[in-house]
């Protein structure tokens, strides 16, 4: 999944530096890590590409009916990542991000024109949620019903999010 996202950010010109593991996170000192490297270095790695994993089936299974019948039909998840204090656990924020694209065909030419674009959508996460809560409140759920449950401590879901930002 990752080199296909990479591949999709190049074709619409932009960087994929950041997208190697550890490229980002060399020499981090911070107060914050991300989730894949809460409790230890990588130590959330399979839980957290599980439940990124899970995310991007539940968006393909709405993605027809909803986000994807406008101008940007072929919207796609690119990664979901979430800060995680190091120290607590306790989540920064976690942001998903999607690229989406609308072409057409010049008739005089045969040029393809792209208009490319990219959306961060913030998760709608309550101050103090626990990067296990939300584990916990996720994990067991099919792909479709994981954008609709609703968030540790709050009334809203991963979808409400979606929906403010797509």
């Amino acid at each position: 999944m990752r080199v296909w996202a990479c591949g999709l950010l190049a074709a619409m010109g932009f960087s994929c530096l950041a997208m190697a593991h550890g490229q980002a996170r060399a020499g981090a000192t911070g107060n914050y890590v991300d989730a894949i490297d809460y409790p230890s270095p990588e130590g959330g790695w399979d839980r957290f590409f599980d439940l990124e994993a899970s995310l991007a089936g539940g968006f393909d299974s709405v993605c027809g009916d909803t986000f994807c019948e406008g101008d940007y039909s072929n919207l796609r998840p690119l990664s979901y990542r979430c800060s995680v204090e190091r120290t607590s656990g306790i989540i920064g924020e976690c942001v998903w991000t999607f690229a989406g694209s609308y072409q057409d065909i010049d008739p005089d030419n045969g040029k393809v024109k792209v208009d490319a674009r990219l959306w961060q959508c913030r998760t709608p996460i309550n101050p103090g949620t626990h990067i296990e809560q939300l584990y916990s409140a996720l994990e067991p759920i099919g792909p479709h019903d994981v954008l609709h449950k609703l968030l540790p401590g709050g009334n809203k879901s991963i979808y409400d999010g979606l929906t403010e930002c797509l």
